[in-house]
């Protein structure tokens, strides 16, 4: 028996959704023939990839195995359908980008801006996550091309150069540190500090930042986002570490300042991720070439 893509489709939708019903209703069809392609698939690859009972269903370790190929082969036959028909007018297809809020609020709008205007026909759909999310969107194949801070993320991937970026202190106006350039992480310490949820980069650097100076890192409240932290700093409820390009976008507007941070991982890498250079389509391959060329550009 063969696999078929209709099947795949359908067991990609009930891993994501997590019951036959529920995955049935996003397909517009009836749970029993969802349930019937998944037997179906099952017989196809010779083993069980779901628990049932009266509870519903369980995945099993195969089916998580099969759900990254499912989808690089889904993506790949999607791939196929959109450029066979751009060929009569030139390059078309989607490019699925996942990255990180630095990358988003600092670089990618007049990135993202100078290569749709090159490239009008093709669409490319872009969504936040932090930088270990981002890795393995682009492992599982949930995304083509993911932007994050370099590092090791257990991923195979490769990891090509982008943009760098600068990480300030973000202080109220008339702060006691407001005048003070540069700072040392150490004064930074001394007061309460607005950082980021849990799980970001940020987050982990501040930490990290902290154990190597053995003070602690008095976090007074933690927020999801740069305008978030900037809104908490101008209402006087602590000092925060940001970068600088984000910050300078929320100078004009509040009564803040941004003041250079002298540590050496002040300095952070934004690489782009990709699983090979050589199986992106061709509207992937030319992002990331673009982006790369404005990483070029940006360092000489």
């Amino acid at each position: 028996m063969r696999i078929d893509p209709v099947s795949l489709r359908l067991f990609v939708a009930v891993m994501e959704e997590g019951t036959i019903a529920a995955a049935a209703e996003r397909e517009h069809l009836a749970p029993a023939a969802v349930s019937r392609r998944l037997s179906e698939l099952e017989s196809a690859v010779g083993t069980a990839l779901f628990q049932r009972s009266n509870k519903g269903v369980q995945a099993t370790a195969a089916a998580h195995a099969l759900l990254g190929l499912a989808r690089g082969v889904l993506h790949g036959l999607s791939d196929i359908t959109e450029q066979m028909a751009g060929f009569g007018a030139g390059l078309r297809g989607h490019v699925r980008l996942s990255a990180n809020i630095s990358a988003i609020t600092q670089f990618l709008p007049e990135d993202l801006r100078t290569f749709l205007g090159r490239a009008p026909q093709v669409q490319v759909h872009l969504q936040e996550r932090i930088s270990t999310q981002v890795a393995r969107a682009v492992a599982d194949s949930t995304a083509d091309i993911g932007i994050l801070n370099a590092g090791d993320y257990g991923q195979a991937l490769q990891q090509i150069p982008y943009r760098t970026d600068e990480l300030v202190v973000v202080v109220p106006r008339g702060h006691a540190l407001s005048r003070r350039r540069p700072l040392r992480f150490t004064e930074v310490l001394a007061h309460d500090i607005v950082g980021l949820h849990q799980g970001s980069a940020l987050n982990d650097l501040l930490h990290r930042g902290a154990a190597e100076t053995g003070l602690p890192l008095k976090l007074r409240m933690q927020v999801t986002s740069y305008d978030a932290l900037c809104l908490m700093v101008d209402a006087g409820l602590g000092i925060g570490v940001l970068p600088r390009g984000s910050a300078r976008l929320y100078l004009p507007a509040l009564k803040i300042r941004a003041v250079d941070l002298a540590e050496p991982w002040s300095l952070r890498r934004l690489v782009l991720a990709v699983r090979s250079l050589e199986a992106l389509s061709p509207a992937a391959r030319m992002l990331v070439e673009h982006l790369r060329a404005v990483e070029d550009v940006a360092a000489g």
